[in-house]
């Protein structure tokens, strides 16, 4: 017989509704509550598995307020599970408010093991090692964006990134990075999934008349260190930074020799 918790973060399908664990679903019928980002997509999946547990609404519009509801809630005696619209909560969802007061309150928590869009898209794409960085999603300003890849040149760079908004990062990525090597998912685990592997360039002509649903990202990291160099150069150059200002920059940030730096800004 397993544990019994006072608070079961459950993850739900990204897509497939068959991608969901027994334990999931053993745990969501016995509960006494389900908190959810939208009562009405978790709907769809409580009855197709013919769930009758209450639910009540957690989104990171309210979710300063009704911490202290769930919280009272549990307090009473009664158990409840946390789940987000799709995949694991607090992967890019609500809950690390009520997280912090539970812990506070001493109230034991525990997580399943079950779908992410991260991990989902992660395991089919090649790569040469396992370090990657996950910024949630793609900043919407060109100068947080700038700072973004700059920072995480030397490692794969993972995100989410919406439909509308997605060619319009790969070419300001192109801008910043080059024609570097991107991998894009889209649609996973549903009927039209589709994986692209590809430079830049190519993604955005593969997808120039427009791309549907749920997007992950993946920048690949800089496989020639001196190229990269010059295209930082270039940015701070382009905001108006002097050679021996970026020499001092880029030695700081990126651990180079200044001097090489310098030299290259005089190039």
């Amino acid at each position: 017989m397993q544990r019994q918790f006072q608070l079961y973060i459950v993850p739900t399908p990204i897509g497939n509704m068959d991608d969901i664990t027994l334990r999931a679903i053993e745990v969501l019928k016995n509960v006494d509550i389900i908190a959810c980002e939208d009562t009405r997509t978790t709907q769809n999946i409580l009855n197709h598995y013919n769930i009758k547990t209450k639910t009540v609404s957690y989104h990171k519009f309210n979710e300063k307020s009704k911490s202290d509801e769930i919280i009272s809630i549990i307090k009473s005696g009664k158990t409840l599970a946390l789940v987000s619209d799709a995949g694991t909560p607090m992967i890019c969802d609500p809950g690390s408010v009520l997280l912090k007061e539970l812990y506070k309150n001493d109230i034991s928590v525990t997580s399943l093991a079950g779908p992410c869009a991260v991990t989902t898209f992660l395991s089919q794409v090649p790569r040469d090692n396992e370090y990657f960085t996950f910024v949630g999603f793609f900043p919407k300003t060109s100068q947080k964006a700038e700072e973004l890849l700059g920072r995480f040149s030397d490692t794969n760079l993972v995100f989410y990134e919406s439909p509308n908004r997605i060619l319009d990062t790969l070419r300001l990525i192109k801008e910043y990075r080059g024609n570097i090597k991107v991998a894009l998912g889209r649609e996973l685990t549903k009927l039209f999934e589709e994986i692209v592997i590809d430079t830049a360039d190519n993604i955005i002509e593969h997808f120039k008349d427009g791309i549907k649903g749920e997007i992950v990202c993946m920048v690949y990291a800089s496989d020639d260190t001196n190229i990269d160099t010059k295209t930082k150069i270039k940015q701070l150059k382009d905001k108006g930074f002097k050679s021996k200002e970026i020499a001092t920059i880029l030695s700081t940030l990126y651990n180079l020799n200044k001097n090489d730096v310098y030299k290259l800004t005089m190039e």
